[in-house]
């Protein structure tokens, strides 16, 4: 059922969180090309609680060099920049690990993208664990209708149970599977509770609404609503210098900013104070769905707008007389 969403790919192999399915799919590039490396966009926030991704953050204690050896990066948004790490790893780079929709400019850059990886003998995993059933449906792999080797998938696919899936191609995927008799063994995945099963009736419940129904275009029209509802906000109390919002009908990310127009987690932390406060629980962004409703994104404004009066006084004054504890730190740091 799940692959009849998916026409480019042949096989599937479920799992429960994403960062399983994903490391899933780097073992079966690496039993396909024999090759060691793996590439990802180092600006990207986060694939993987494994030592393959975090081993290339700030919080690398207890991960061993040699696993962070393996693993390479390039800048998103410059391809230039992951032709030059195939010039530098020549016949090494296994694979390369990128989301579709924060990594890359536009339609053409992704597919160019999917081009260089491939023409250099590495497999493409396009990762829609945030983009799965918010771009489209089933997500960008429809929306720009790329050819990725194997897609990573979870969060939305079952409407926030705990199911994840990896699609891929038939030569690529039957690796991690027992029917090449003969053939040497790839052990995939084994998880303490991958046979339960009522993730994967919600799963195919989820899959229903959405052919039903058209939740992707609500969705949307929830985004844009909130989109303009707060850029209105913003620019009437002349914050347009301190806060911005990612124009995005399907995410709505907000960046906060000091005095000096500067990055600040005690501006976002005020905001999120004060956004809980007025009963929005809020951490930055905002991804609608198919219960929200006009009203929702009313509320929301209003209490953004309320909070505002309180953000406009910190910059003036300093957040650190308004909030109250510490201001929320970045997960990926070297000291606690």
């Amino acid at each position: 059922k799940f692959l009849s969403l998916v026409p480019q790919h042949d096989m599937i192999k479920f799992g429960k969180n994403g960062s399983l399915v994903i490391t899933a799919a780097i073992k079966l590039a690496r039993a396909y090309n024999g090759r060691k490396l793996v590439a990802f966009p180092g600006d990207h926030p986060f694939y993987s609680y494994d030592d393959w991704f975090i081993g290339q953050t700030a919080c690398d204690k207890g991960i061993p060099p040699e696993y962070k050896s393996l693993t390479v990066m390039y800048k998103s948004n410059d391809l230039r920049t992951l032709e030059v790490l195939f010039e530098k790893y020549p016949n090494q780079i296994s694979c390369v690990v990128s989301e579709p929709e924060r990594c890359v400019d536009d339609f053409m850059n992704l597919h160019e993208l999917i081009k260089i990886t491939q023409s250099n003998g590495a497999l493409f995993i396009q990762d829609e664990m945030i983009t799965g059933y918010k771009t489209d449906f089933p997500g960008s792999i429809k929306k720009y209708n790329t050819q990725p080797d194997m897609a990573t998938w979870g969060k939305g696919i079952a409407n926030g149970f705990s199911f994840c899936a990896l699609t891929g191609k038939k030569e690529v995927m039957e690796l991690g599977g027992i029917r090449n008799v003969g053939k040497e063994k790839v052990f995939l995945i084994s998880t303490t509770h991958g046979g339960e099963t009522t993730a994967i009736a919600a799963g195919l419940a989820t899959i229903d609404v959405f052919e039903k129904q058209d939740v992707i275009g609500y969705n949307h029209g929830i985004g844009s609503a909130l989109i303009s509802a707060c850029n209105k906000a913003i620019a009437e109390n002349g914050l347009t210098d301190n806060i911005s919002l990612a124009a995005k009908d399907w995410m709505q990310a907000f960046v906060f900013r000091d005095v000096n127009k500067e990055g600040s987690q005690g501006y976002r932390t005020l905001m999120m104070q004060e956004m809980i406060k007025r009963g929005v629980l809020f951490q930055g962004a905002f991804i609608p769905c198919f219960s929200h409703t006009q009203e929702d994104v009313n509320y929301f404004a209003e209490a953004f707008n309320d909070s505002l009066q309180v953000y406009k006084k910190a910059l003036e004054e300093g957040y650190e007389k308004y909030l109250v504890g510490a201001p929320a730190k970045a997960v990926f740091r070297k000291v606690l």
